[in-house]
């Protein structure tokens, strides 16, 4: 059976590359044999995609409100208040590189692909080409805060780490990547176009309506999480409202055959990880550890989805926090090559596609080789550097008081700590010199209580004589 799981899953993969047949469709019939066949229990399967339910629910929700927002004119506006001449890549590869960052990728994927593409047609642009900027970035810029991309969330909660960390670790990384890949992306862009510029006009009531709802949708996306709101949540409102607005909503309108092709994908690599022994694979704290775990996360994301690539992997690391960051390298970048290696991937296709802007499998992994190459080698240096030097003292790590590898020195070898270490930066501290006086304090053996309190003379006589004792070796007159 573990063979019949293996060649499933190799089929469903190149299943999503192949020519005149939805990309869906070999994944979906690859998962249906394997449960129907008893490859996977139905407790299994369901296991495998309870994680993806909040993701693809978003997923389903986002892409209409795409829709919903150009039927209303909102991104035509948008695009012509904007239009202030000359050539716009430059500034929009940096405003789609914040937006990913400070914001996150969904936000880049939902709200920038359709301006990008009506910005691109006002100036008689290649729509494709400029939106192909919000996909490439949701991969190269999504990994420097935990807010950026759902998997730094999960990674996150999962190991202790704060945005201070990924600022450390990923940051320089993804600002690497970002740089590299517009210089990578600029040489691609054709000098000359022949699409005749469309001159939309300013709709102002467009603009007034749908301005709120842009900012709820960023506030809820980004601040939602931190009150219980799932992103999903907040599309579905925006959608409702939008309904009401419009009054043009499709069946069309949602990406049922990516949220297929995920939930195929899902099922098959739930079934084949016990067989991938991967647990060996992700442990040493090597540069060539972290760049074996680096690559395999990157093939884990390509083959099946960043996300049960690395709920997959997380267990593996057994709370070696020095292979997390390789991890979540691999898993965010290297869905720049495939285009269902990220949730935001397929995202980005649906909103692409509803606004006649159409890219195949393999369109999409021609560009993502161009592009990302150049800026994964560099981010991925970067990001081994900034592990090596950052090595000694990782403050967030579980690791004990005055540990090798601490930031402090150790405590003095006459105190034991027999409790739990601490968490945070404590964890790399050394005890104060009045911690360690109180630990052999409370660790001294009390005296025996006595049957009845002595008078205040007494005591005062007694310690009188056991100083004298002390001192001299004669009791004080």
């Amino acid at each position: 059976m573990a063979v019949v799981q293996m060649l499933l899953l190799g089929a469903a993969v190149a299943g999503v590359f192949a020519p005149r047949l939805p990309s869906w469709l070999i994944p979906v019939l690859a998962a249906a044999i394997l449960v129907t066949s008893g490859g996977i229990g139905g407790d299994a399967a369901w296991h495998a995609v309870r994680p993806l339910l909040a993701p693809l629910a978003f997923l389903l929700f986002a892409v209409p409100l795409a829709v919903l927002l150009d039927r209303l004119g909102f991104f035509a506006s948008a695009a012509a208040v904007a239009d202030r001449g000359g050539s716009p890549y430059r500034g929009l590869w940096i405003l789609a590189a914040a937006v990913t960052t400070f914001l996150n990728l969904d936000a880049s994927v939902v709200l920038l692909t359709p301006l990008y593409i009506r910005i691109a047609r006002r100036h008689g642009l290649d729509p494709t080409m400029l939106a192909y900027q919000p996909a490439l970035l949701a991969c190269l810029a999504s990994s420097a805060l935990p807010i950026s991309n759902l998997t730094n969330l999960i990674a996150a909660d999962d190991a202790g780490a704060r945005a201070g960390d990924f600022l450390l670790h990923l940051g320089p990384a993804s600002l690497a990547a970002a740089t590299v890949g517009w210089f990578a992306y600029r040489g691609l862009v054709a000098v000359e176009s022949d699409h005749a510029p469309v001159r939309d006009p300013v709709d102002a009531r467009a603009l007034r309506i749908g301005t709120p709802i842009v900012a709820f949708v960023i506030i809820g996306f980004t601040v939602g999480d931190a009150l219980g709101i799932k992103s999903w949540i907040v599309a579905l409102i925006a959608d409702l409202v939008l309904v009401m607005l419009v009054r043009d909503l499709r069946l069309g309108d949602f990406p049922f055959g990516g949220v297929s092709l995920a939930v195929g994908l899902g099922v098959l690599a739930t079934a084949a990880a016990p067989h991938l022994s991967l647990d060996h694979l992700f442990t040493g704290d090597s540069t060539a550890s972290q760049l074996r775990t680096a690559g395999l996360a990157m093939l884990g994301a390509n083959m099946l989805n960043n996300l049960p690539a690395l709920l997959v992997g997380l267990p593996a690391l057994h709370g070696n926090h020095t292979q997390l960051w390789p991890l979540l390298f691999g898993v965010n970048f290297g869905p720049v090559f495939v285009l269902h290696g990220a949730l935001a991937g397929l995202l980005w296709r649906g909103t692409a596609a509803r606004f006649d802007v159409g890219v195949t499998a393999w369109q999409y992994t021609k560009m993502g080789l161009r592009v990302g190459i150049p800026s994964v080698a560099v981010g991925l240096a970067i990001v081994l550097a900034t592990s090596a030097l950052a090595s000694p003292a990782r403050p967030w790590a579980d690791q004990p008081v005055g540990a090798s590898g601490g930031s402090g020195p150790g405590p003095s070898p006459r105190v034991t700590v027999t409790t739990a270490p601490p968490s945070g930066w404590l964890a790399a501290a050394a005890p104060p010199p009045w911690a360690a006086a109180m630990a052999a304090t409370i660790g001294r053996p009390r005296p025996a209580p006595p049957s009845s309190r002595p008078r205040a003379s007494s005591a005062r006589l007694n310690r009188s004589n056991a100083c004298g004792r002390k001192a001299g070796g004669k009791p004080e007159p």
